[in-house]
């Protein structure tokens, strides 16, 4: 019988995707074990792309992880790769692992540093060796076109839909995505920059559309939301706008056309209003920096 490791991380898009270095980590240092992914279903798609699970099993939060109708019953390794507890470390505790990895039980939890760099150094303090750069999915061949990305998770990351379509008018050869929930937005969007309706492509992509059409992109501009990450992983020039939220906390690695705005102040990532420092963001900067990834 093979060996088990589950790794919990019921999370979103972008919160997966800074843990591929982690999870690449975990199957380096465990090559004799399957490895299962708790998380969303809904991110089954990237498990071939990111190559360090065998498997995943549908959990949303902090747990509980669910046993029947897995293949594990009682892993020997369980890794929160989640948060710091109490609830995600009672969910793998409940999984009654030979060993847990986690928060709360060994290291410190480190506040102020990128979530990249928290789930490696996790790893790390248990000796295990970890690569923070290795983020990558594969390369864009750029002949995609370009991606306005309006939505994210809370209003206090969301630039003005106005601004979005002055620069999306700005563009050659561009498309409007979003997830169900956002297609007002969306549609708001792609009609004040004067584009057809096939190009207004929100509630129209589920996640495997979404990572194909990233990995042809040309270029993403964005909030501080999943699509973000996937320019990242594809190396797609990015414009990233952010607001409550530091992109030292958050933003793609330096270098390599990414381009993160920041005003330079801090705030509620989950408050219901546009967060003043994202306001402080002009278009005009937004234009700048497109140039300055594509040229």
């Amino acid at each position: 019988m093979a060996l088990e490791l589950l790794a919990l991380r019921g999370l979103g898009l972008g919160d997966l995707l800074t843990a591929v270095p982690a999870l690449r980590a975990l199957r380096q240092a465990f090559p004799g074990h399957r490895i299962t992914l708790a998380a969303p279903r809904a991110m089954e798609a990237l498990l071939p792309l990111i190559a360090a699970a065998d498997d995943l099993v549908d959990v949303s939060g902090p747990g509980p992880v669910p046993s029947e109708g897995t293949h594990f019953h009682r892993p020997d390794i369980a890794v929160n790769l989640h948060g710091k507890g109490p609830q995600s470390i009672e969910a793998l505790r409940r999984t009654e692992p030979g060993r847990l990895i986690s928060f709360g039980t060994g290291p410190p939890y480190p506040d102020g540093v990128h979530e990249v760099r928290r789930w490696c150094g996790l790893l790390e303090w248990h000796g295990i060796p970890t690569d923070p750069g290795d983020l990558t999915l594969g390369v864009s061949d750029r002949t995609g076109p370009a991606i306005v990305h309006p939505g994210a998770a809370y209003p206090a990351r969301r630039w003005p839909p106005e601004r979005f379509a002055e620069v999306a008018a700005e563009l050659d050869d561009v498309v409007v995505t979003g997830n169900a929930e956002e297609v007002p937005l969306a549609v708001r969007v792609a009609e004040l920059a004067g584009l057809p309706p096939e190009r207004m492509l929100a509630g129209r992509t589920g996640l495997a559309d979404l990572i194909d059409l990233v990995s042809r992109a040309r270029l993403v501009i964005c909030g501080d939301t999943g699509v973000a990450h996937l320019a990242t992983a594809f190396c797609v020039p990015s414009v990233v706008l952010f607001g409550p939220v530091s992109p030292a906390l958050w933003g793609p690695p330096p270098g390599w056309r990414h381009v993160a705005l920041w005003a330079g102040r801090n705030g509620d990532p989950h408050g219901l209003r546009p967060d003043p420092g994202l306001l402080k963001i002009e278009v005009s900067e937004v234009v700048d920096a497109v140039l300055e990834v594509t040229s």
